[in-house]
């Protein structure tokens, strides 16, 4: 690491254990200090510009430093700095969010219950998930199933829902009672031949084959992204959604559907949901939400998921679940008025229009001998990277490729993510189809000096 010993990025090394991140070599490499932000840019101590092309953690929607959002946090903060919503208690900013975001969901809900991340919010749902069967007297119904290579977090049992192998390393997870199926990646998993529909229909024919082995009456829920996040932006096939939903009506198994990434404009459509058919009983809602301004999160349930919960609770004498900051007035009052920019603003019709610019000018790079796969959905996208197009493999070990170009990218002042040797795009939707090629315009330039390195 180049810094002086007392400089920002030597007490870094020094004072802070980083998340997703080689803490090794962290203590060589030090970190990439940013110190402030304007729409799509942020800058670093140095004065140094990037494009933001992953909007923070796939959540800045609205851009850095908008002011409605800030004035939004100072009027609050001024009123009522923090209040809980334990033992029969409220504030205004919370209930007009649940009020906003119940009418707002695409299929009829009943609730919402508020928490402080992705994480804490998947953990909720299978808690209440829990919670409700044995309400149900069905105490046996426990068993909850997600997918290879599916993000829900990092919590003890959003990591053991997540299907990525390095979330449960060494950290002794997966918990019990958590099945794992096929990720929907039809390039990666489909048999020669294959069409996107019989591959769908093999998916949702194994999914039933599960759970008809460990016992239909075993399996309480799936939980599901609509496009899978940090699995490598993997878009679902054509009629996907249809059949596995036709699968879990079948056997009375309950869809919840995490939104963190997907939601309030990402693929195109305000939900996930929408853009894929999707009828889920459980939303979960975090990242855009506040366009991560402040920590907050939900999840809304119908009334099939809380009646039983509801009764549950008057049985026991309260539901013993809640956080200290759920529901957070200034965090509230920071996604009502990110919701409020992102409808006025037509951030979700820039998301379909933008994001097809994005898509249209990764799809011309499909050529290039370093290119595998480009897929993507509204204003998300990815490109797997590989050496052997044939082979559909990229250097050994995995994930050189991927971040030998994402280093390289970040030196030409674009962030991006690499998820093994995918690279993922995911910036503001404000983003201006000037914007866009310009990403595009340095990412074509990285992989051709990426090539000559490689020597493809």
């Amino acid at each position: 690491m180049d810094a002086l010993p007392n400089s920002v990025e030597a007490r870094d090394v020094a004072y802070h254990l980083h998340a997703y991140t080689n803490a090794k070599k962290h203590l060589e490499a030090g970190p990439l200090v940013i110190e402030d932000g304007e729409g799509i840019y942020v800058t670093d101590n140095h004065g140094k510009r990037y494009i933001e092309a992953m909007a923070g953690l796939w959540s800045v929607a609205v851009g850095f430093n908008e002011k409605r959002l800030i004035d939004a946090a100072a009027a609050q903060m001024k009123k009522l700095p923090y209040y809980h919503n334990f033992g029969h208690k409220s504030h205004g900013p919370l209930i007009d969010l649940a009020e906003k975001l119940v009418t707002m969901m695409p299929v009829p809900m009943s609730k919402a219950f508020f928490t402080n991340s992705g994480s804490e919010a998947n953990d909720t749902a299978l808690k209440m998930i829990w919670y409700r069967s044995n309400a149900l007297g069905q105490p046996q119904r426990k068993k909850v199933i997600a997918r290879e290579r599916a993000y829900h977090g990092v919590t003890i049992a959003a990591a053991s829902l997540t299907g990525l192998p390095n979330n449960h390393r060494s950290f002794d997870l997966p918990i019990a009672n958590i099945l794992r199926t096929g990720s929907p990646h039809y390039w990666r998993d489909a048999l020669p031949g294959e069409s996107e529909e019989a591959f769908s229909s093999r998916r949702a024919e194994e999914l039933e084959q599960l759970i008809l082995a460990e016992g239909p009456e075993t399996i309480a829920a799936f939980f599901g992204e609509p496009v899978l996040g940090a699995g490598g932006v993997v878009v679902p096939p054509a009629t996907y959604w249809e059949k596995i939903q036709a699968v879990l009506a079948k056997y009375d198994i309950l869809l919840v559907a995490d939104e963190v990434i997907c939601g309030f404009g990402r693929t195109g459509n305000m939900f996930g949901c929408e853009t894929y058919g999707m009828k889920p009983d459980i939303m979960v809602l975090s990242k855009a939400l506040s366009s991560s301004y402040l920590p907050i999160s939900a999840l809304v349930a119908n009334e099939r998921v809380l009646a039983p919960i509801i009764e549950e609770s008057d049985r026991i004498g309260t539901f013993g679940h809640g956080y200290t900051a759920g529901g957070h007035p200034v965090a509230a009052a920071v996604a009502l008025a990110s919701i409020d920019v992102i409808e006025k603003d037509g951030l979700v019709e820039n998301a379909r229009r933008s994001g097809a610019r994005l898509l249209s000018r990764l799809r011309a790079l499909e050529a290039h001998p370093l290119v595998g796969e480009v897929r993507g959905v509204g204003m998300i996208a990815a490109v797997e990277l590989v050496t052997d197009k044939q082979a559909k493999k990229a250097l050994d070990p995995a994930g050189k490729l991927g971040m030998m170009v994402n280093a390289a990218l970040q030196a030409d002042g674009v962030i991006c993510r690499n998820m093994v040797d995918a690279i993922a795009f995911c910036p503001p939707l404000i983003i201006t189809p000037t914007q866009i090629d310009e990403i595009v315009d340095r990412f074509e330039k990285v992989l051709d000096k990426v090539a000559k390195e490689v020597g493809v």
